[in-house]
């Protein structure tokens, strides 16, 4: 998944919003069981990528008044 523009996301509807925050919730926990496994490396960088791209979802459903 490319990393997530603010820009974009402020064009998503409500829906699909906490859908792709559900996405991301759900990669990020993935890839921080495989960290801890030792499957991936932890400075791979994808971690910080979908951390940061949970951190623009956020901000955007806060910006148009929205609860998780």
């Amino acid at each position: 998944m490319p990393t997530l523009k603010a820009k974009g996301l402020r064009e998503q509807d409500p829906e699909k919003l906490r859908q792709t925050l559900f996405d991301l919730r759900s990669e990020l926990s993935k890839l921080r069981s495989s960290a801890k496994r030792g499957v991936i490396k932890k400075d791979t960088g994808k971690l910080r990528r979908v951390r940061k791209d949970v951190a623009r979802v956020m901000t955007v459903m806060t910006e148009k008044g929205m609860t998780e």
